[in-house]
């Protein structure tokens, strides 16, 4: 009673009773501990207990695997240090390119479902499953077992004004992107919607409206429920999917979004269309950067890391950039070589682009026949083709897995955002293009 407790209040045995001024004493001097610790000393400290709980891990790592008794634990603690130290800086680049052997077409998993073109597609964080969507109005949006290669759910959509009646889109799904804890899917269409998923079940959680115009890109801020939304309506929206909540808007393009893409920084890029600029949007100080490079429209753009990234256009260009310089650092002109359309001689179209996240591994794709694999040169200052894997049709949507040990592209016998062309050979399908490495030297 003397402490304030209630007599009857059960005591913990993970604590042991103590007297009401030794309590007052021993909480008097944690404080002034803790306000005599500097902003310095408190950063040394947590980076001791961090390279504690990495030594501890590395060993425990150690002892299970006994394959690799040539590896020392610091090492394996160091390089990781360093790894984390740059990509928090935005200049992680492993080396992958050079061990990546030329894709058997004979390997290459078609899985097909859609009737017409496909417009995008996602992998799960687990790499175990692929979302793809359609300018179909009947079939809208797909879940496809990588492993098997089964489709697993299939969301059917309805006409225009029918969005209360199905669960799906009533117009073609332009866009889309899955959360980093894989909790939530959106996708966004023609008739400006955005709608949020439950990628376990398919079931829609919520639409969110606001854009005036088709809804063009969609991305989630690593590791949150940040959501940014792009649109043929000129602007970039903020959304808090968890809150189901709108935040803000954000102007300065002169032409339709066609690209948009973010990751773990409060930022997101964008590529403008016509307007001929790619953006950087700093969302808390809702400033812009612009960079100009490419003669064409930029109809694909994504990051490579936090300071570096990757657009295509239709003047048949690819560009590299640095966030801190305004023009490219690399570009690879008529990247697909050059097509004979109706008697004039002009590049094919750049219609996606892809990056293995914080490695030098690129991905474009045209309808000239193939996706070409790239290599980004030191400080990402040259483009080298590395091969050509040969598929039909319009590469509308790449996208690697996270572990890199594969490639997916959505094809489809139109580009996604128009009918400018068609290719009736083509199939509307989904690839999955295996990536093996060389075998390393031990």
């Amino acid at each position: 009673a003397a402490a304030g407790r209630p007599v009857d209040e059960e005591v913990s045995s993970d604590s042991e009773p103590e007297s009401p001024s030794l309590g007052r004493r021993r909480r008097r001097e944690a404080a002034e501990e803790e306000v005599d610790e500097t902003p310095q000393e408190k950063k040394l400290r947590l980076a001791k207990l961090y390279l504690e709980q990495l030594r501890q891990q590395e060993e425990e790592r150690a002892a299970e695997e006994e394959d690799e008794e040539g590896t020392q634990p610091g090492d394996l603690i160091g390089d990781r240090l360093k790894e984390d130290v740059l990509e928090q800086k935005g200049r992680l680049q492993r080396r992958v390119a050079e061990d990546v052997q030329p894709p058997d077409p004979a390997s290459i998993r078609v899985l097909r479902g859609h009737q017409l073109p496909v417009t995008c597609l996602v992998i799960s964080p687990d790499d175990k499953f692929i979302f793809s969507a359609s300018k179909d109005g009947a079939l809208i949006k797909c879940k496809w077992e990588v492993e098997s290669g089964k489709r697993l759910c299939v969301v059917p959509g309805g006409k225009k004004g029918t969005e209360e009646q199905h669960m799906g889109h009533a117009s073609q799904v332009l866009c889309m992107a899955i959360s980093s804890d894989g909790k939530f899917l959106a996708t966004g269409d023609r008739n400006k919607l955005i709608m949020i998923w439950d990628p376990a079940t398919c079931k829609r959680l919520n639409i969110f409206t606001g854009h005036r115009d088709a809804v063009s890109g969609l991305s989630f801020r690593k590791g949150t429920h940040q959501l940014y939304s792009a649109s043929h309506d000129r602007c970039v929206k903020v959304w808090d999917v968890a809150e189901n909540a709108y935040v803000e808007t954000l102007f300065g393009h002169q032409d339709v979004i066609t690209g948009l893409d973010s990751l773990s920084r409060e930022s997101c890029v964008t590529a403008g269309g016509r307007d001929g600029t790619v953006r950087l949007w700093k969302i808390p100080e809702e400033s812009q950067l612009v960079f100009c490079g490419h003669q064409g429209s930029i109809d694909c753009i994504q990051l490579i890391n936090e300071e570096h990234m990757v657009s295509g256009a239709d003047d048949g260009s690819v560009a590299l950039w640095g966030l801190s310089k305004k023009k490219p650092l690399a570009l690879a002109r008529q990247a697909h070589g050059m097509q004979d359309a109706q008697g004039l001689q002009q590049p094919y179209w750049i219609s996606a682009v892809a990056a293995l996240r914080n490695t030098d591994l690129l991905a474009t794709g045209s309808h000239s026949g193939s996706v070409k694999l790239w290599k980004c040169g030191e400080g990402f200052r040259k483009l080298d083709p590395l091969w050509d894997i040969p598929l039909v049709g319009f590469v509308n949507s790449l996208a690697f897995s996270a572990a890199g040990s594969f490639l997916v592209a959505g094809l489809g016998q139109e580009h996604r955002l128009g009918r400018w062309w068609r290719i009736k050979e083509a199939k509307n399908s989904i690839c999955i293009i295996p990536l093996k490495q060389k075998a390393s030297a031990p």
